[in-house]
């Protein structure tokens, strides 16, 4: 079985697709599609695992007063590079209500939690992305039997590349300009 994409999607505008472009979208549009290299991408439905992780991260992570947890908005890369991460990590002055999208000099951390239609892009083209552009912390959250590893990154300011920092299972301890202990058992989220 096949389904029609819309009339508004194909063939895309000549040049293809631009980050501003996807404040103008039309209302039939999908809530969720980030662009990388020009390209829309839908999001695919996400999984219970996904979603206890999103809420559990949202409701562990305490940074300091002038950074704001955000979830699941864009952040502009470029003029063809708008991706949407699970969560951000912004700076509170960069936080207004009609914002649609970050500018990476107001990024501190970004998360991905991988989903089998998205392990490429958070695993490679994501996390090049992102240390192109500045984004001095990324983290990448994977299921292993059932549980959450967390893989963190910073960013070698000489290289423009992420070095890793430590793999996380269980318990979640490091520093990203502020001490970061997070129990990572699940059970608490489910309530």
């Amino acid at each position: 079985m096949t389904t029609a994409l819309p009339e508004w999607f194909w063939p895309g505008p000549p040049g293809g697709w631009t980050a501003d472009m996807l404040d103008r979208l039309p209302p039939d549009a999908p809530k969720h599609v980030e662009l990388i290299d020009g390209s829309l991408v839908m999001m695919s439905p996400q999984t219970y695992f996904h979603m206890l992780m999103l809420r559990h991260l949202e409701q562990r992570l305490t940074p300091p007063p002038d950074l704001v947890v955000v979830r699941e908005m864009t952040v502009t890369l470029g003029l063809r590079q708008r991706p949407e991460p699970d969560i951000l990590l912004v700076n509170e002055t960069a936080v207004a209500s009609k914002v649609t999208s970050f500018k990476p000099d107001d990024v501190h951390l970004v998360i991905e939690v991988v989903s089998d239609e998205s392990k490429d892009r958070d695993r490679t083209t994501k996390p090049i992305k992102y240390s192109s552009a500045g984004i001095k912390h990324f983290w990448r959250i994977e299921q292993e039997d059932g549980a959450p590893v967390v893989y963190t990154f910073e960013l070698e300011p000489a290289m423009m590349a992420y070095v890793p920092t430590g793999i996380h299972r269980r318990r979640l301890r490091t520093n990203i300009g502020f001490d970061v202990d997070i129990d990572l058992d699940l059970k608490e989220a489910r309530g």
